[in-house]
C-alpha cells in the first residue's frame, strides 16, 4: 500500500510539472558582454600614426575620498591599457606611472626608506551611466555615455595629448579603442 502511495505522488508530481533542475538560462555564459572597461591605445606624440610602448607602466585608482586604491596594477611594457570605470559614480580617476620603479635607497633589507621613482600622471574620466538589461542569468550591465578624459597638468606630464575616437564617446564594449593617448 505504501508503494502505491509513493507511485501516486510521483505521478502527480509529473502531471503538475514539478521541475527541480536548473534552466539553461540560469547561468550567464562566458562570452556574454558585461560592463566594459575603457580601452586606451598609446601613440607616439611625434609620429601620431605609430603606436608607442610605455615602459614600466603601473596604475592605481583613486577612491571616493581621493586616496589611492592599492595594490597598484603593474602592466609592464604595453601600448594598450584597459581601465575599469566606477558603476556607482560618474567619475573615475587613475594615477598612471611611466618608468615606475621602487628605489630601495641602497638598503634592500629595510623597506622603511624605499621610495617610488617614475613619472605619474593623473587622468580623470567623466561620464553618464546607463543600466542595460542583459538577461535573467546575467542581470544588468552598465554602459558609459558622453565619456571625457582629462589629464591633470603637473608641469611634468609624460602624457602630452589625448583624443577620443568618436564624438560623444561612449563605452559599450571592449572590442574597440575609446581613447588614444600620445606620449
Amino acid at each position: 500500500m505504501k508503494y502505491l502511495k509513493f507511485i501516486s505522488l510521483v505521478v502527480i508530481a509529473l502531471v503538475i510539472g514539478v521541475n527541480i533542475s536548473c534552466e539553461r538560462d540560469d547561468i550567464c555564459p562566458d562570452g556574454t558582454p558585461t560592463t566594459p572597461n575603457l580601452i586606451i591605445d598609446f601613440y607616439d606624440v611625434n609620429n601620431q600614426e605609430s603606436k608607442k610602448n610605455v615602459f614600466g607602466l603601473v596604475y592605481y585608482g583613486i577612491d571616493d575620498e581621493g586616496n589611492p586604491v592599492l595594490p597598484a596594477i603593474s602592466v609592464g611594457t604595453t601600448n594598450t591599457l584597459s581601465l575599469p570605470l566606477k558603476t556607482y559614480e560618474n567619475t573615475t580617476q587613475f594615477v598612471v606611472y611611466k618608468d615606475f620603479s621602487i628605489n630601495n635607497n641602497g638598503t634592500p633589507d629595510d623597506t622603511s626608506d624605499d621610495f617610488v621613482e617614475g613619472n605619474p600622471d593623473l587622468i580623470t574620466i567623466n561620464y553618464s551611466r546607463e543600466e542595460v538589461y542583459v538577461s535573467r542569468a546575467c542581470g544588468y550591465k552598465t554602459i558609459f555615455k558622453n565619456v571625457t578624459l582629462t589629464i591633470e597638468d603637473d608641469s611634468d606630464n609624460w602624457i602630452k595629448a589625448r583624443q577620443p575616437l568618436t564624438d560623444n564617446q561612449s563605452v559599450e564594449d571592449e572590442t574597440t579603442t575609446h581613447f588614444n593617448l600620445y606620449h
